[in-house]
């Protein structure tokens, strides 16, 4: 029986040693592709620095795992808790598929790098922290789009100019979620 099995389980070992790169995927889009901020971890808490009630600037995000192809990234961060429904919170695309949006990023609408912001639900450029209601903890996603493209959009531009524009270039996603509540 032994002699059997072994034949088996050295043929799963190979198997799973095998480099299968993008049949490990998911609707054909790299499962390794990640959003991480150091400002606070998956499903933690985001520090009152980067909220209304803090300095209200936004935090540094770094990513990994960008699929072969991508020529830009864009990102929508916002709030599926907020009392009016979804609220956004922050817009940026043509972001360069390097691996980091430093912390603070300025509230212009066209970056030195060439990224681009558009107008969050607060009616500002760039990014506009959590600002919940008090007593009631929110959840707040930063999505980062892997784009096939360049995006043709002018700046100041609302999420659903871009969540158009990125219709049929998104190559991968990654997400990264923290909370908030107000105490006061």
């Amino acid at each position: 029986m032994i002699k059997k099995t072994l034949p088996a389980v050295a043929l799963l070992l190979l198997l799973l040693s095998f480099p299968f790169g993008n049949l490990w995927s998911q609707g054909g889009h790299s499962m390794s592709f990640v959003v991480k901020s150091g400002s606070f971890t998956e499903d933690g808490t985001i520090p009152q620095r980067y909220t209304c009630d803090g300095a209200d600037v936004s935090p540094g995000l770094t990513w990994a795992g960008a699929p072969e192809g991508t020529q830009s990234l864009a990102l929508i961060a916002d709030d599926p808790d907020a009392p009016v429904g979804t609220w956004t919170h922050w817009i940026i695309w043509n972001i360069p598929p390097g691996n980091a949006l430093p912390e603070a990023m300025p509230k212009t609408d066209t970056l030195i790098d060439g990224s681009r912001q558009g107008r969050n639900d607060f009616k500002r450029i760039g990014y506009g922290g959590p600002c919940p209601p008090a007593g009631k903890a929110h959840r707040y996603f930063f999505r980062l789009y892997a784009l096939s493209a360049k995006l043709d959009l002018k700046p100041g531009a609302s999420r659903g100019d871009l969540e158009g524009a990125i219709q049929g270039r998104v190559l991968a996603k990654a997400e990264l979620m923290g909370k908030y509540e107000r105490s006061h």
